[in-house]
């Protein structure tokens, strides 16, 4: 009796394990499917401009990504150099800093990650158009950075961009030229003619005045079919304020030093029949010697005033022929007459103090001459015209 008890025991345990594994298994056994979960989609990559058709380097190279994040973003040209971009704070974005060029091609290698940290690499190609033959133009500084880079430039000094083709579309090119002015003083473009925009503030720039100036025309349509050539930027210094003024009812030359006189020299200036201009006049080059003729101004051999020699320590105060000079022809009437063509001039003593001292961008302030004011054009008669109507702008006109 107890043994078949035991056995029933034993039996009624094992069907409990039998009905036991049965339920446990009974998911499968009702037809149920393992669930597997799909692989999350890679960070989408696009880049602007990408593809087969060049584009307008005025154009950018951006990259884009959805569902993920940018790790890193490189950009090479043919030569293999890297062109500088940046990248957005959220890295969703990247957009290039440096200019392109005309007929290059850019390798761009982009690597992207999505929320679960997969990384998505793809290179992309974006190429640009070549120059148009002969209708790009350039933006060039003046004056040339490397001329004034010991020197500095005096707080005269408009900054210009000189284009090599006239621009028409003024408004718009005038948008892409930037001026960093430090310490900040006001400022405004203003078109002298159809290539030349220069930049000045109602005042002379302080002394110690850091300037920057940019171009940014590649590619940019300056009118009549011409495209800009290249961006341009340059960096000047502004040095202690040389102001020499010289009064053609005294006849002499006053010197400053940042506002203090320095020196009063005697001088002549141009006489009743050639009046030298009235107004602020920026010396714009120096050199040691000049052959003048004044056949370049239409008084030729056997006119009467005709004359070609050679004059030295010559600093010009404007295009059309006025110069800061020696003259010892001229030192018995230094100081009691005007008797030049134009200029300003000096014993050659004095000559060489206001060569040593003065140089670009320095000012030279006529008045009492009897002759009409400088021009606009005439490098540089920048400051006769009033600071409202150069702050008003020409552009549009």
């Amino acid at each position: 009796m107890l043994i078949a008890a035991a056995i029933v025991i034993v039996v009624v345990i094992a069907g409990g394990a039998v009905a036991l594994l049965g339920h446990s298994g009974s998911n499968s056994l009702a037809g149920g499917h393992a669930t597997t979960s799909p692989a999350p989609p890679p960070a989408a990559i696009t880049v602007q401009n990408s593809g087969t058709t060049p584009i307008n380097p005025s154009q950018p190279i951006a990259v884009h990504v959805s569902n993920g994040h940018l790790s890193t973003v490189t950009v090479a040209d043919g030569s293999g150099n890297n062109i500088a971009g940046a990248l957005t704070s959220d890295q969703l974005s990247w957009t290039n800093t440096d200019p392109l060029t005309f007929g290059a091609t850019y390798t761009v290698t982009a690597d992207a990650v999505n929320p679960q940290g997969t990384h998505n690499k793809q290179t992309f190609t974006v190429a640009t158009i070549p120059a148009p033959a002969g209708h790009t133009a350039y933006a060039n500084v003046v004056p040339a950075p490397d001329v004034v880079s010991q020197t500095g430039i005096g707080v005269g000094q408009p900054m210009v961009f000189q284009f090599t083709k006239p621009v028409s579309n003024k408004a718009e090119v005038q948008k892409h030229l930037h001026v960093t002015v430090t310490p900040p003083q006001p400022g405004a473009w203003y078109w002298v003619d159809d290539k030349d925009v220069h930049y000045r503030g109602p005042n002379y720039w302080l002394p110690g005045t850091k300037i920057h100036i940019e171009a940014d025309v590649v590619g940019l349509d300056l009118g009549d079919g011409v495209l800009g050539a290249e961006n341009n930027s340059a960096d000047y210094t502004v040095h202690d304020a040389m102001v020499a003024k010289a009064d053609g009812s005294s006849d002499q030359l006053t010197i400053f030093d940042n506002g203090k006189q320095i020196n009063q020299m005697p001088m002549s200036l141009g006489s009743p029949g050639f009046p030298s201009h009235e107004g602020p006049h920026i010396i714009s080059d120096k050199q040691p010697s000049i052959v003048m003729d004044s056949c370049t101004y239409g008084t030729c051999q056997g006119q009467a005033g005709y004359y070609k020699e050679t004059v030295y320590l010559d600093e010009r105060i404007s295009n059309d022929g006025e110069f800061v000079h020696s003259a010892p022809w001229s030192v018995g009437q230094q100081g009691s007459s005007n008797v030049s063509h134009g200029c300003v001039n000096l014993s050659p003593a004095n000559a060489q103090w206001f060569y040593d001292h003065f140089g670009i961008g320095d000012v030279v302030e006529v008045t009492n001459s009897g002759g009409p004011s400088l021009p606009v054009w005439d490098t540089y008669g920048d400051w006769e015209v009033p600071w409202s109507t150069w702050q008003a702008g020409n552009a549009n006109s």
